[in-house]
């Protein structure tokens, strides 16, 4: 159980995380009401997601029921994100619960519905992927996944065409239909990620700078809202042209890349001057 333990460890750690971002936003970019320290973003819901996920991970005992557990929880999510939205009962909570459940105006970013079934729809990915004991059996495995991402794909589309089981449903937003082409475009997009591995030593630079991205997309996130979003971009905020978008784009991009070897280059002087500086040389190198 200690893989569960920290797991929801981290899950809590980001709930937590959330609150200290809105409050360094608040103090960044001031001029914000003080309620906003409590709107609903991502953070905020992949904490608890990462949680529950955790939680059915190792209630599962093993990566072949985790799969299933997981799928089935994503999926279930996907399905009642339309009736949780429409539900009267939920007025009945506390506003703050409410935020967590479905969208009030400028107070809530994410929902739980359906974006922690993302969470879920990842931990049955990565427990499929988890399968894979050799370089063989992985070629199976991804390909099993982009067998499934096109699946999803093709079931999203289809289903969108078909008349409406829900009352109350917006394909952009609460749509499980939507939700299963989001997912299957990301199985696709890992298995073509897998793919570009077995080329030839051209881009193993861009797979080291996208593995980096991944491994530091908690630094990525924190920094890249005030930059894109923040005073540091206020002048040209809605005065792009298309092509000035891609090109602010790029640019932001190469910052936060440059920022985060700034955050390495720290903590690797950081570790090297610790007490085990012998252990921090070889920890770096690794």
């Amino acid at each position: 159980m200690a893989g569960v333990e920290v797991i929801v460890h981290r899950g809590l750690e980001l709930f937590v995380l959330a609150f200290l971002f809105r409050l360094q936003a608040f103090i960044v970019s001031p001029g914000g009401p003080l309620l906003a320290l409590f709107r609903v973003d991502i953070l905020n819901v992949m904490g608890p997601a990462i949680v529950a996920a955790g939680v059915v991970w190792g209630a599962a005992r093993g990566p072949r029921r985790a799969a299933i557990f997981c799928a089935v929880c994503a999926a279930a999510i996907a399905l009642s994100t339309p009736l949780v939205r429409s539900a009267e009962w939920i007025r009945q909570l506390p506003v703050w619960m409410q935020w967590y459940l479905r969208p009030a105006g400028d107070l809530t970013t994410f929902t739980l519905f359906p974006w922690s079934g993302f969470v879920f729809s990842g931990a049955a990915a990565g427990s499929v992927l988890s399968l894979a004991r050799s370089r063989v059996v992985e070629r199976r495995v991804i390909s099993g996944v982009a067998a499934a991402g096109t699946a999803l794909i093709v079931l999203g589309f289809w289903t969108a065409r078909m008349p409406a089981i829900y009352a109350g449903s917006s394909f952009w937003t609460s749509s499980p239909t939507w939700f299963a082409i989001r997912v299957g475009i990301v199985l696709l997009v890992l298995a073509l990620i897998f793919s570009a591995t077995g080329w030839p030593a051209g881009p193993a630079r861009a797979e080291r700078i996208l593995e980096r991205f991944g491994r530091r997309s908690l630094f990525i996130y924190w920094i890249h809202v005030e930059l894109v979003y923040g005073y540091a971009s206020w002048p040209i905020h809605g005065k792009l042209t298309v092509w000035g978008v891609v090109a602010a784009y790029l640019m932001f991009c190469g910052v936060m890349y440059g920022a985060l070897q700034l955050r390495d280059r720290a903590a690797m002087r950081s570790t090297l001057r610790g007490p085990d500086s012998r252990l921090g040389r070889h920890a770096v190198r690794a």
